[in-house]
């Protein structure tokens, strides 16, 4: 189904929805600190929050894809909603860390969902010629959650509590379900995939390589940016405020990549992902040395920020490309192994942390970015002219 309207409505309220689960999967780590004073824990200790959410939506991505391949999207949406309201509610009333895991297990399980579904009924909503731009709007929504929704939720921790940033997100979730309700279209399943589409999708080197390419560049990016806070605490000399700043850039530099992917993917290409590689291994191996040098350190934040989300941006669309038969199959793969690279990247950083010190998570993760590249020079051999 094509939305012959020319109506971009459908495509935002999809991005207010991304905007508000990248929020919630991304909040512990503007109150990482906060949260393990509650319960007795370390930062890196409770930064175990990030590998649980982000590995059990790995694991059950494509399962619970199929599971759902035939209920109608918008049934499916507010079911999901409701459930994630649910979690923030139990997130809320946790009196223990156990119990802060288990609410955020049931988040992560409509997570799991929400991601494997929405970029396709985005391409399928999205105005005729329009797709890339709808995307990219998609994209300015999950970018906001590091421009209002994670700053805010680190000044509410701070006024308050980081039980009342939880239950914040889950009020929010309510109103954008009821928004969902009232003005999403009727959205039948359609070019779901099932289990027969795996064994073409595993044949697919081109396919084959952008999962690659995806785990490495999203693993370097968490091996340090789960533990921005403390780094920004402990390394640099910039303040407490600047945490909250640095949330900010990262956010802003979001929204600037989905404009830039919107306007200029389509002429670049190849040459679009070699530049956002090359500015995300110049900010990651620099971060320590420039981390007395608070004008650089900043720009370099906004590089590594601009460079991941077009680099996020570019492999999606490859992906929808690549398997236009089974995409929510493919896109299920794709957001697994999205957060496959988003708990590996906390634990790997945790380790980092542990062994060799905080100031060494940049330079491990540039080096992953390295085995990004590779990926990429190998997918460029195997991909189609059409790619």
């Amino acid at each position: 189904m094509t939305n012959t309207n020319q109506s971009f409505l459908p495509v935002i309220i999809l991005a207010l929805s991304a905007f508000i689960f990248n929020t919630t999967e991304f909040i512990p780590i503007a109150l990482l600190t906060d949260i393990g004073t509650s319960f007795g824990m370390t930062a890196s200790q409770t930064g175990i929050m990030m590998t649980v959410y982000a590995w059990i939506v790995a694991v059950l991505s494509l399962p619970m894809m199929l599971a759902t391949a035939t209920i109608e999207r918008k049934k499916l949406l507010l079911i999901l909603f409701g459930l994630f309201a649910i979690g923030h509610i139990v997130s809320y009333l946790a009196t223990s860390f156990t119990m802060l895991l288990v609410s955020r297990a049931i988040v992560a399980i409509t997570h799991a969902v929400f991601w494997s579904i929405t970029a396709s009924l985005v391409v399928r909503l999205a105005p005729i010629g329009k797709e890339t731009q709808a995307l990219g709007l998609l994209s300015t929504g999950s970018a906001l959650a590091t421009v209002p929704g994670l700053p805010l939720g680190r000044v509410l921790g701070q006024v308050f509590d980081w039980r009342t940033s939880f239950g914040m997100i889950g009020a929010i979730g309510l109103v954008i379900m009821l928004l969902l309700a009232h003005l999403l279209p009727r959205l039948p399943a359609q070019n779901t995939g099932n289990l027969s589409s795996l064994p073409d999708i595993i044949k697919n080197k081109p396919l084959i390589g952008v999962y690659l390419m995806v785990v490495l560049t999203v693993t370097a990016h968490f091996t340090a940016y789960s533990y921005i806070e403390p780094f920004v605490l402990g390394i640099t000399d910039f303040g407490a405020d600047f945490a909250t700043m640095v949330l900010l850039i990262f956010g802003a530099a979001g929204i600037v990549a989905s404009v830039l992917f919107g306007r200029y993917y389509e002429k670049l290409g190849d040459r679009f992902i070699a530049i956002a590689f090359g500015g995300m291994l110049v900010a990651l191996a620099a971060l320590a040395p420039m981390s007395q040098i608070q004008t650089v350190w900043t720009v370099l934040i906004f590089m590594w920020g601009v460079s991941l989300t077009a680099l996020a941006l570019s492999l999606q669309i490859r992906v929808l490309k690549l398997a236009p038969k089974a995409t929510d199959v493919a896109m299920s793969i794709f957001s697994g192994i999205f957060n496959v690279g988003i708990g590996g990247g906390a634990m790997v950083g945790g380790l980092v942390i542990a062994g060799f010190g905080l100031p060494m998570i940049g330079y491990m993760g540039a080096l992953i970015v390295m085995g990004a590249v590779a990926a990429f020079i190998y997918t460029k051999s195997a991909a189609p002219t059409n790619y």
